[in-house]
């Protein structure tokens, strides 16, 4: 009698998550993708107008992100990522000039140390964070930390932006809590960032996934966009393919590993998050590189946010970046380099060649009303689908960690 197979439908980081577990417990796996590449919004590609390898968004992992980092230590991907020695996040205000490093240490007592907090901080503003769970799943982040003091324009607004893809006006506060108790509660271990090294993004979490599954047999089709499901008697009995429909038999398994706007289209009814938040992203192809800056630094007081440096290429990041999707590219390329500039303390500095990437479904916005709108991983009245996905309800906002947990937890659904 043959093998039971498990379809996951798309190869973005949830769906090869689950693929990874799957095959590791010896079932069989058919692994089907829209497009004609794995990964989704985390991969690397090659861009001809820089002639580099460029992400197509900029992604940082933390040591709280067990369930990534255990997924790309079992696919042997963890050696293309890169960590500083120091645990430490370093910023700059473009506004002022002023820079200095966040140094979580372990336990509560580094907040004691000016040099690890800060610029015109006190110990005590750190302790606010502490109270966003007990707010209800409707506060807000601005309803509990003030975006209007020092650390609320140097370290609150940036941290939200950068982990919610929402303003703090509109973010959930259990969401960031969600986050600040993995990371910065639990010492300078949670605290240490991973960056993409030199084979980008997809030298890490997709190529090396693609190699692990075919290895053990996995089949995997591109080009393979779902179009529908049938569903007779509380399974799904058929997929239907571009390429044609596909019958399942009686103990087959169906994984929907695709974005929530699809899924809803699947499974009309399915509750999901309705909006979204854009992210903004700028590669700058430099004559040299500029040694002298750090791997990654936070950015203040201007339109950039987060910028990350590869070889000779700088990239720049604006998340809840709603506002910028209308503006030219050539604009946006000229106010995100003088941001840049300033930083480099070059102001006449032409611009050098760059790729605008504009995501405007980057992930759910992370609303309290987008929130109670994730699905669990299990659909109602279907036996053999589940769902996987950062936008279902994983605790966590839409990053690399909610994806791949979403897709680990679909396979032990599935194995049950």
């Amino acid at each position: 009698m043959p093998q039971p197979i498990t379809h996951i439908i798309g190869a973005g980081l949830a769906g090869l998550a689950c693929a990874v577990e799957l095959a590791a417990s010896g079932r069989r796996v058919t692994l089907h993708e829209a497009a004609g590449q794995a990964g989704g919004r985390c991969r690397s590609f090659h861009d001809p107008l820089l002639d580099r390898l460029i992400d197509n968004g900029n992604h940082l992992l933390l040591g709280a992100n067990h369930h990534a980092l255990a997924y790309l230590d079992r696919i042997g991907g963890r050696a293309a990522l890169e960590s500083p020695d120091r645990v430490e996040m370093p910023f700059h205000d473009l506004a002022n000039g002023e820079s200095w490093v966040l140094r979580p240490g372990d336990g509560p007592g580094w907040i004691f140390n000016p040099a690890s907090r800060v610029p015109g901080t006190r110990w005590w503003d750190y302790l606010r964070p502490l109270t966003l769970p007990f707010h209800g799943q409707r506060a807000r982040v601005a309803d509990v930390l003030a975006m209007d003091s020092p650390i609320g324009r140097r370290l609150w607004h940036p941290l939200t932006v950068s982990i919610l893809n929402t303003a703090p006006a509109d973010a959930s506060a259990p969401l960031l809590w969600s986050v600040f108790r993995r990371t910065l509660l639990k010492g300078p271990a949670a605290c240490r960032p991973y960056i993409a090294g030199p084979s980008g993004l997809s030298g890490a979490f997709i190529d090396p996934a693609l190699a692990w599954l075919r290895a053990r047999d996995v089949t995997i089709h591109f080009g393979h966009r779902l179009r529908g499901l049938t569903i007779q008697d509380g399974r799904v009995t058929a997929l239907d393919f571009s390429a044609g429909p596909l019958g399942l038999g009686p103990e087959d398994r169906v994984v929907l590993a695709v974005p929530a706007s699809t899924a809803a289209e699947l499974l009309p009814g399915l509750t999901v998050p309705l909006d979204h938040g854009a992210i903004l992203n700028a590669h700058f192809r430099l004559p040299a590189p500029v040694p002298s800056l750090p791997p990654f630094i936070g950015l203040v007081g201007g339109v950039a946010e987060w910028l990350f440096r590869r070889g000779d290429v700088l990239s720049v990041t604006v998340s809840a970046a709603d506002r910028w999707m209308d503006q030219p590219s050539d604009e946006l390329r000229e106010i995100l380099w003088a941001d840049i500039a300033r930083l480099l303390q070059t102001p006449n500095a032409p611009c050098p060649p760059c790729r605008i990437i504009k995501e405007r479904r980057a992930g759910f916005a992370a609303t309290p009303a987008n929130a109670a709108r994730r699905p669990g991983s299990q659909v109602k009245g279907l036996n053999n689908l589940v769902l996987a996905g950062d936008w279902t309800d994983t605790g966590l906002p839409a990053t690399i960690e909610g994806a791949v947990l979403s897709g680990q937890r679909a396979a032990r659904l599935v194995r049950t």
